[in-house]
């Protein structure tokens, strides 16, 4: 069966394409959608059947685990043990946006998102169409939408060309990444760890994305690690 394409400029299609988003995540599926940096493909964070599908259609073992995308400050806070000072600073100004900030994840979760060795990976993307998904889904696992090693796609017509029927439902919203283009950095989010912060660890940054490492600094002191 020939996957569904939804036309997010349309607002009755983007609603239909939501309820029919909400049906394939319940049935253990994954969905494609835009968020500011790049395509994602997401999945439902509490399935480990969906987690693992999303692995496979990736061509990723359980080594390589998805982040997590939230609509709600109020998920974030609810999915990790603490949130410290910095961190939170972080987040205020950076989300929603293009950082990805690792937490140790609370212990009242219960998911299986692959290796994680206790942490979660958590963003919030400045994007309507992401927005709009996560505000009826919840925290959903995401990750870029390309096959391991092939660059993300910026477009729905690239993520197609890597997934195809792989993925049932995909939302097209138009080219991806437009402001980004002249970071310096990958054209995924930065990612830092907080992991450690709050006992005097150093911040250390697991991937240079759109963020630059000046803004984070100039907003919290600590030790960078780059």
């Amino acid at each position: 069966m020939a996957p569904e394409t939804v036309d997010t400029s349309n607002a009755e299609s983007l609603r239909l394409g939501i309820e029919g988003a909400k049906a394939v995540l319940a049935s253990g599926g994954s969905i494609v959608f835009p968020t500011d940096t790049v395509y994602g493909i997401g999945c439902d964070a509490f399935s480990p059947k969906a987690v693992q599908n999303l692995l496979e259609i990736k061509g990723r073992g359980r080594h390589m685990p998805p982040p997590v995308l939230v609509g709600f400050m109020e998920d974030a806070k609810s999915l990790v043990a603490a949130v410290p000072e910095g961190v939170e600073v972080l987040m205020e100004h950076f989300w929603p946006g293009g950082l990805t900030i690792i937490f140790d994840v609370s212990p009242d979760v219960s998911w299986d998102l692959g290796d994680t060795q206790g942490s979660v990976a958590l963003r919030m993307p400045d994007h309507p169409v992401a927005l709009a998904l996560l505000e009826e889904t919840g925290p959903l696992a995401v990750s870029s939408a390309n096959l391991t090693g092939e660059l993300p796609a910026l477009n729905i017509t690239e993520a197609k060309a890597q997934f195809g029927e792989h993925v049932p439902l995909y939302f097209d919203g138009g080219d991806v990444g437009v402001r980004y283009r002249d970071a310096p950095g990958n054209p995924g989010s930065t990612i830092v760890s907080a992991r450690g912060v709050d006992n005097g660890g150093p911040w250390r940054v697991i991937r240079h994305g759109v963020v630059s490492t000046d803004a984070l600094e100039s907003l919290v002191g600590g030790v960078w690690e780059t």
